[in-house]
């Protein structure tokens, strides 16, 4: 049982050293003698917090309901009232020398614990089903549902004693989903990376401007991510996931960072200003993913810290934002074992990089495991990797055809051959680009087509899209190519808003299949074309979007236009890169009623003579 008073601080603040320590006393004796009557044991006491065990779950849930029928009968004082928060778990914890309960368990109560609020006792599921049929007279339970916990992996099932006559009504639990937050969910578990994590924690604590820095594919989005869930409790204001990948403007950081807020458009106030206004007074963390091309925006960054002094950023880029009070953190590969060590399988089980290539391989071949047959190569195509994740999530997802031993000889082969050009890239960056150049050349003739026509995409597509822009890309089953795509890791499922599959690339992939889309015979001839399909493809979308966002069903209309954002804006910067106006035009007219009601319309635009834009403020 954890046990400690809520707003302590204040209190002594309000009461001073003297009238505090009238509060302290008796506090102390009313816990003290409910533990000593349920035959508990104290263990720990700091400050106004207590930490204590009992030889029974039954035992513990009394000497809860004691503490807080004689907290609320007592008298304060001038404090009027002092309330205290319980959270209880059975469990197993293993006893230290110095008299300390120690275990994962002691760490589970004390959050549960740390979930509640003054006059409030939780309990974990495994103390309810011991004590459910044994409750004190006047005691009953309520059910709060599965809670995620600060450091908790998998989320608890909380309930909470209703003690009559005792208040039974309090906010929502301080936990992980009680934070307003849009971080996406994760379809792959997160493996390793303890030390990073801690030091990233302590650094968002400490530093309001913390950027991740790395090349492309080190795992910076994904670290952001969890880091992010982990500090979540000490952000109350919120967590907020701002992708900037699928822009290339600077000038729509700001407008993307509202939109991720869910703030409504107010005429022509600008995005930093009604960001401003939201966050002045809330403690929010922002997670501004990808920055690397929009370093021109990096002064929005100061902006908004300087004007909302509970803010702090997290961004993921490639290189330092060059800002004032930014904090660099490079994200250093996975750690890989030596592969001259000819360590065994249980050996290499705490090498991070080899626990995140058998968890990818097992969900492509389930039953795949470390043994002392493929353990060396394993380990070898590891290191070869320097510890990459998307690098070694790539060589994986080949498990379901080939052995790890056939994996290392063909990818040492393509590195190699990496390794006689591409001097002036970085030796990660080479190897990354080596990876994914392995897992391309992997793919038949059509499949490569359809990978390279994939690039033209931004925010990823649905099928019937990719199948009307991509279909002669090489006269492939376009599905059956997605699906050996998907196979390879080189593209990921995701859905639509309708329920429809949605074919997704990451960024540095993305860069890749572009890069395979210019170098195409005639590439750029091939490149504009597949771009003028994409182009006219979501005109048409814009456009019939347009005819109904007026009538019954519109939310799903605004849906469709807000999850293909991105390639509608891609559509639009093509056809003022080739001064092309009417496609240009044609997309604003459609396009204007969805950046009202979604919030995007703050800006007036212009066209010159020349075909170009310009943009300013205005209504």
């Amino acid at each position: 049982m954890f046990t400690d008073i809520e707003h302590s601080r204040r209190l002594l603040e309000a009461l001073g050293t003297d009238g505090y320590a009238h509060v302290h006393d008796l506090h102390q004796g009313l816990v003290r003698d409910a533990i000593a009557a349920a035959s508990g044991r104290e263990i720990q006491t700091e400050g106004d917090s207590f930490f204590a065990v009992f030889p029974s779950a039954t035992g513990a849930v009394a000497a809860a309901v004691v503490v807080q029928r004689a907290m609320a009968a007592a008298d304060w004082g001038p404090a009027e009232s002092v309330k205290v928060r319980i959270g209880i778990h059975t469990g197993e914890g293993r006893l230290s020398t110095d008299g300390e309960y120690l275990g994962m368990d002691v760490h589970r109560a004390a959050r549960i614990g740390a979930a509640g609020h003054g006059g409030q006792v939780l309990l974990s599921a495994t103390t309810l089903a011991l004590v459910e049929q044994a409750l004190p007279e006047r005691v009953t339970t309520r059910d709060l549902g599965d809670h995620r916990l600060k450091d908790i992996p998998k989320p608890e099932r909380i309930a909470q004693l209703i003690i009559e006559g005792l208040p039974e009504r309090f906010p929502i639990l301080a936990s992980v989903e009680a934070t307003p937050n849009d971080l996406p969910a994760q379809l792959s578990s997160f493996l390793g990376r303890e030390q990073e994590l801690a030091a990233l924690v302590r650094l968002i604590g400490h530093s309001r401007l913390l950027t991740l820095t790395g090349p492309g594919g080190t795992g910076k989005t994904r670290l952001a991510l969890e880091a992010g869930a982990r500090a979540m409790v000490s952000f109350p204001g919120g967590v907020f996931f701002v992708a900037l990948a699928p822009i290339a403007d600077p000038r729509l950081v700001s407008t993307t960072i509202a939109h991720a807020l869910g703030l409504p458009d107010e005429g022509g106030r600008s995005p930093v200003a009604r960001v401003l206004d939201h966050l002045r007074d809330r403690k929010t963390l922002l997670i501004l993913d990808n920055f690397e091309q929009l370093t021109e925006a990096a002064p929005v960054v100061t902006e908004l810290l300087a004007g909302a002094p509970g803010l702090s950023v997290l961004a993921t880029s490639r290189g330092a934002l060059h800002l004032y009070g930014e904090q660099e953190y490079p994200v250093p590969p996975m750690s890989v074992p030596d592969p001259d060590d000819l360590l065994g399988a249980d050996g290499l089980d705490r090498f991070e990089a080899v626990r995140l290539f058998v968890d990818r391989a097992s969900a492509v071949r389930p039953g795949f495991t470390l043994d002392a047959e493929n353990a060396a190569a394993v380990a070898a195509i590891c290191a070869r990797l320097d510890g990459l994740p998307l690098a070694i999530e790539l060589a994986a997802a080949r498990i379901r055809l080939l052995t790890p031993q056939a994996i290392l000889v063909r990818l040492e082969k393509r590195l190699d051959l990496l390794g006689s050009g591409a001097r002036d890239l970085p030796d990660r960056q080479r190897t990354l680009r080596g990876a994914i150049a392995w897992s391309h050349d992997l793919l038949d003739a059509p499949e490569r087509g359809l990978f390279a026509c994939l690039a033209v995409f931004v925010g990823g597509a649905g099928l019937d899209a990719i199948e009307s822009v991509c279909t002669d890309s090489g006269g492939a089953d376009t599905l059956e190519s997605m699906a050996s795509l998907a196979g390879k890791g080189l593209i990921r499922q995701a859905d639509g808003v309708a329920g429809e599959a949605r074919f997704e690339m990451l960024q540095t992939i993305r860069d890749f299949a572009a890069e395979q889309l210019a170098a195409a015979t005639e590439g750029e001839a091939t490149a504009r074309a597949r771009g003028q399909k994409h182009r006219d493809l979501y005109l048409a979308l814009a456009e019939q979007a347009a005819e109904n966002l007026m009538r019954p069903g519109r939310r799903l209309w605004l849906d469709r236009l807000e999850e293909e954002h991105d390639n509608l804006r891609a559509a639009l910067a093509l056809s003022i890169q080739c001064a092309e106006p009417d496609p240009a035009l044609r997309l604003c007219v459609a396009l204007w009623r969805f950046w009202q009601m979604r919030g995007y319309l703050w800006r007036r635009c212009a066209i010159r003579r020349t075909g170009s834009f310009a943009s300013g403020r205005g209504e």
